[in-house]
C-alpha cells in the first residue's frame, strides 16, 4: 500500500490507466435482474430489521422478558438480549 505522498500520487495514476485502457468482456457484464432481485432483497431486509428492532422495544417497553421475546424470535431469550440489548436501550 502506498505510503509517501508519491507513491499515492503513482497508484492513482495507475488506477487511472487500469480505468481508461479496461475493455469489458461479455462474462464481465451483471445480470440486471439478478442485481435488481439481490438490492430489493437487502431493502427488504433492512425494512424488516427495523421493523423487528421495533417491535423488540415495545415489547420490552411493555415488560415483556427476553426470554418471552427469544420465544417469539425462535431463539434463548440470552441470544435475543444479545442481539437486541442494546439497539432497544
Amino acid at each position: 500500500m502506498p505510503r509517501t505522498v508519491d507513491e499515492i500520487l503513482a497508484h492513482a495514476d495507475e488506477l487511472a490507466a487500469r480505468f481508461e485502457d479496461y475493455e469489458p468482456k461479455p462474462g464481465d457484464e451483471l445480470d440486471i435482474d439478478a442485481v435488481s432481485q439481490l438490492r430489493a432483497a437487502v431493502t427488504q431486509q433492512s425494512a424488516a430489521e427495523r421493523h423487528l428492532i421495533d417491535a423488540v422495544k415495545t415489547a420490552r417497553e411493555a415488560g415483556m422478558s427476553w426470554a418471552s421475546i427469544g420465544t417469539f424470535l425462535g431463539t434463548s431469550g440470552e441470544a435475543a438480549r444479545q442481539r437486541y440489548g442494546a439497539r432497544v436501550a
